[in-house]
């Protein structure tokens, strides 16, 4: 089996598609693909389903919804399969699971491969950091479950993927800033920036590829639509840690142009008191 979730839902036995057409029956397959060999409990199912408003019927729609996925699966197995549906769509005390290894599912292929990216970076490896974190964010064709609709269990869930690929993103362009691929990102963090316009982390890292690109202006010029969005939008000043990048490119101070140095730290703690 096979299945993606980074994107549109995907979900494929023998080459053949077992994602259901019906709303709720692809809630349920998605819910259950982003734990895999864990047990979903029959509630949070129905949270999923239902929200907090559970309709008399919700167990016996839930176990047709059960069935129907079965079906489904079934069918993508064939008669010859050494295990039944039953077997991959299981049932336990108080829930379901699907029994698959965890590299079936793309999210645990990505979190696998951030995770040797963080292990590298925090050795100072940024050549297989950059490459393992670049690897990761491969795998994402799109908004997390950009096809199914999402109840209030997955859009917690699809929230936490966003700002985990945000995360990864951002480690990333500090490897390779580390490496001197400053002039490289700018049309990247460009980008970023316009798209998340509080984000500081990103912001620091354009002023960085800005200023060691020799666009010294540019780069404060990004420290001062920064500032006046956060106090326009938020009320506050920019962190202490962009006041002091925003000194030191101002000074031209020399350890901006140090790209890989002893410290394994972010772009962003560059200038941590």
């Amino acid at each position: 089996m096979k299945i993606q979730v980074l994107g549109p839902l995907s979900a494929e036995v023998n080459g053949g598609s077992i994602v259901p057409t019906a709303g709720k029956p692809r809630q349920i397959l998605s819910l259950l693909a982003l734990y895999p060999g864990r047990v979903m409990p029959v509630p949070t199912l129905m949270e999923e389903l239902w929200g907090t408003e559970l309709p008399a019927s919700a167990l016996t729609t839930l176990q047709t919804y059960i069935l129907q996925l079965r079906r489904r699966l079934g069918t993508a197995m064939g008669p010859g399969a050494p295990t039944g549906a039953k077997d991959i769509l299981a049932t336990r005390h108080g829930g379901y699971l699907l029994q698959i290894d965890q590299s079936c599912v793309d999210v645990n292929q990505y979190e696998d491969l951030a995770r040797q990216g963080q292990s590298a970076f925090e050795a100072g490896d940024n050549k297989v950091s950059a490459a393992r974190f670049r690897a990761a964010l491969d795998l994402w064709s799109g908004p997390p479950l950009v096809d199914v609709r999402l109840g209030p269990v997955l859009d917690i869930e699809v929230m936490r993927l966003q700002e985990s690929r945000l995360g990864t993103v951002e480690r990333r362009i500090d490897a390779d800033l580390r490496l001197g691929r400053h002039a490289e990102l700018i049309a990247e963090l460009t980008e970023m920036t316009a798209r998340h316009p509080h984000h500081e982390g990103l912001h620091c890292q354009a002023m960085l590829a800005m200023y060691r690109s020799g666009r010294q202006a540019t780069a404060l010029e990004v420290y001062r639509r920064l500032r006046m969005r956060l106090i326009d939008d938020l009320g506050v000043e920019p962190s202490p840690q962009l006041q002091r990048m925003h000194q030191a490119v101002l000074a031209v101070d020399p350890q901006l142009d140090v790209l890989a140095g002893p410290r394994r730290t972010s772009t962003f703690d560059l200038f941590a008191a």
